[in-house]
């Protein structure tokens, strides 16, 4: 059996909040692409990890999901505290998202780490 393709033009990527699992995926071909984990503080989205699988790296595919998932935050009237290194540096990248943005604190890197 082979893995489907991140560049096959019939297997478009899909964004979708799993919000049983706290997270929300990509897919790509009816496999799971990648995702980002997020925890839910007040009114912010926190996220803390992201993970795109090795097969599907290279093809901008993290860049979607975050995009997607920082729309969705947006129009869900929340806030977003970016303790992952890679949704951190995609906000670096992109100022338009800039409104939407709380800084991490040492209570929530203390959620994240278990302490």
């Amino acid at each position: 059996m082979t893995n489907p393709s991140a560049t096959d033009s019939s297997a478009d990527p899909i964004v979708e909040l799993d919000a049983r699992r706290h997270r929300y995926t990509i897919t790509v071909a009816s496999q799971v692409a990648g995702f980002t984990q997020f925890f839910d503080h007040d009114r912010q989205r926190v996220f803390f990890h992201t993970e795109i699988g090795k097969e599907y790296g290279g093809h901008g595919l993290g860049t979607r999901l975050v995009a997607e998932a920082l729309d969705d935050v947006r129009a869900a009237g929340l806030r977003v505290v970016p303790i992952c290194p890679f949704v951190k540096s995609y906000l670096d990248r992109h100022p338009e998202y800039g409104d939407l943005v709380d800084p991490v604190t040492p209570d929530l890197l203390a959620r994240v780490s278990g302490a």
